[in-house]
């Protein structure tokens, strides 16, 4: 956990504000991302330089906390409650995430999912309390983002802008480097085949083919982890059992941290799953409400997926 200073903090509201105009406000306008893009270079060194040491190294934890950024509590409106719902009018907490999302590389949405916007709610939302998913409120188990996806983010950040009424709504994480050494040498094995299948969420539509894969690849040593444990279905009674191994070993060493106003989470999806902790909503305008943003560190990677080079995958 890093915290801003009074000074770091008013300097970057000094930025963020600057940024409200440009474009016409329009988040998803690729002029506003460029401003926040070059924005970037003048937030305080400390928030620069801390950045870009969780983009070479992540750690063992694989996550990022940020305390103390300017989200303009003193705007901030009722908790939104309808399914689906994005920021697209530029504000302090949409900048925040835009310019740190920058320096992780480019943010990025995906069009079937809130509508491709590029700074997304999470809140609670009537009717979808059982739902796993960020609408829902009930235990949300653990994931990589869009594990599905041959684009899936490299980094996801969660932007606190109001917490729960009870302050008990904790971000889950558990990272592949902290159980390495604990998985049986058959479990690892198991996971490291291409035997398991990670369906896509209905809104993703019926064109997304399951594509078989292994939840571990890459280096021996610290491999990369793909997995959804409400959505990867093992093929094999090996995978099965060394997923259920796998996941065991994250509720053993997963953190949970409740987030507060100001708080922004950077998690390495590369190397960590995240998920959430049961709460109780009262759908009073004042539930809990994060802001989601996706950075790709590599643009180039998904070029044929963005149509005119944009910020968004069509597919």
């Amino acid at each position: 956990m890093v915290s801003l200073t009074e000074a770091d903090a008013a300097s970057v509201t000094e930025i963020a504000l600057d940024l409200l105009g440009v474009a016409g406000g329009v988040i998803d306008d690729p002029e506003w991302v460029a401003a926040a893009r070059e924005a970037w270079d003048e937030l305080p060194i400390a928030v620069r330089r801390t950045v870009r040491g969780f983009r070479r190294d992540s750690g063992p934890q694989g996550t990022l906390l940020l305390r103390g950024l300017p989200v303009g509590l003193d705007t901030l409106g009722d908790t939104p409650m309808v399914a689906g719902s994005v920021q697209r009018e530029a504000t302090v907490g949409a900048a925040v995430l835009a310019m740190i999302a920058s320096g992780l590389g480019d943010p990025a949405a995906f069009r079937p999912e809130k509508s491709g916007a590029l700074v997304q709610d999470v809140v609670p939302v009537p009717g979808k309390e059982t739902f796993q998913g960020n609408a829902g409120s009930v235990l949300l188990s653990f994931h990589n983002e869009n594990a599905f996806h041959e684009h899936r983010p490299d980094y996801v950040m969660l932007l606190c802008l109001r917490s729960d009424h009870e302050g008990i709504a904790g971000l889950r994480t558990a990272c592949v480097r902290q159980v390495l050494g604990l998985l049986s040498r058959r479990s690892r094995e198991a996971l490291s085949r291409p035997e398991f299948i990670t369906e896509a969420p209905p809104s993703f539509g019926e064109g997304n083919t399951p594509v078989a894969h292994a939840v571990l690849t890459g280096a021996y040593e610290d491999p990369d982890l793909r997995v959804d444990f409400a959505a990867t279905q093992p093929q094999t009674e090996a995978g099965s059992a060394a997923l259920v191994e796998l996941g065991e070993l994250f509720e053993q060493t997963a953190t949970s941290s409740a987030l507060t106003p100001g708080d922004l989470a950077i998690v390495d999806n590369h190397v960590t799953v995240h998920g959430r902790t049961a709460f109780t909503p009262r759908y009073d305008g004042r539930d809990r409400w994060l802001q989601r943003t996706f950075s790709l560190s590599s643009l180039r990677r998904s070029r044929a997926s963005r149509p005119g080079d944009g910020y968004v995958l069509v597919d």
